[in-house]
């Protein structure tokens, strides 16, 4: 493995434990109802589907650009499929935490994306120095 992969997995791990001590926070303030049972699934859920990804992408950013465009396209549109197919497997089999999942989804959704394209972003840039 790359040592810039490394160096994500360890900035994720980080990324991760403050999200999780956010959630923790939030599990003794909020009422049970707005917690999903399923968070920490969620939590390995998008740790997993962020590492493979940039994987995938630092891996096509060192050759040209269109590649790294096709690539990042194509991983943007297998993601996009598989997290619509994990919401609606889960809503449809757990229709009473459907809310709190979904709201949970969109937000981890929102930060590990945020993430992953800020990690991309300063790992081209140094790619461009060399």
């Amino acid at each position: 493995m790359t040592s810039a992969y490394i160096s994500f997995l360890k900035h994720i791990m980080i990324f991760s434990m403050i999200l999780g001590l956010i959630a923790a926070l939030l599990y003794f303030i909020l009422p049970p109802k707005f917690i999903t049972p399923a968070l920490l699934y969620l939590f390995l859920f998008f740790i997993g589907v962020t590492l493979t990804g940039y994987y995938f992408l630092i891996n096509s950013v060192r050759k040209k650009f269109i590649k790294f465009l096709n690539a990042y396209l194509l991983s943007t549109i297998i993601k996009l499929l598989l997290y619509i197919a994990v919401m609606v497997v889960y809503i449809l089999i757990n229709r009473q935490d459907a809310l709190p999942f979904g709201i949970t989804f969109f937000l981890l959704y929102l930060c590990y994306t945020i993430f992953e394209i800020t990690s991309l972003i300063s790992y081209s840039k140094s790619i461009e120095k060399k």
